[in-house]
């Protein structure tokens, strides 16, 4: 299971906070199923996000392991 949390503009555009997989995937496959389930406005702001895994970032072909946290995050802007 992967857990996916949403952030800021990203949550608002998914319209959660959180949802969650039942199967490991790459970065990429991940920002594709993302893109289709939650729509074109999520995907506009979804080319803008930064996703971690497990506070890393890789790849769009890493894998992403069974069990792992990703975070969905805009751009954020302050000091």
């Amino acid at each position: 299971m992967i857990r996916v949390r949403y952030f800021a503009g990203a949550a608002d555009a998914a319209g959660r906070d959180e949802s969650q997989l039942d199967t490991a995937t790459t970065v990429g496959a991940l920002k594709q199923h993302l893109a289709d389930a939650h729509g074109p406005e999520f995907a506009g702001v979804l080319e803008r996000c930064s996703l971690m895994v497990n506070g890393s970032r890789l790849g769009d072909d890493a894998a992403i392991p069974d069990a792992a946290t990703v975070d969905v995050l805009p751009p954020f802007a302050g000091g």
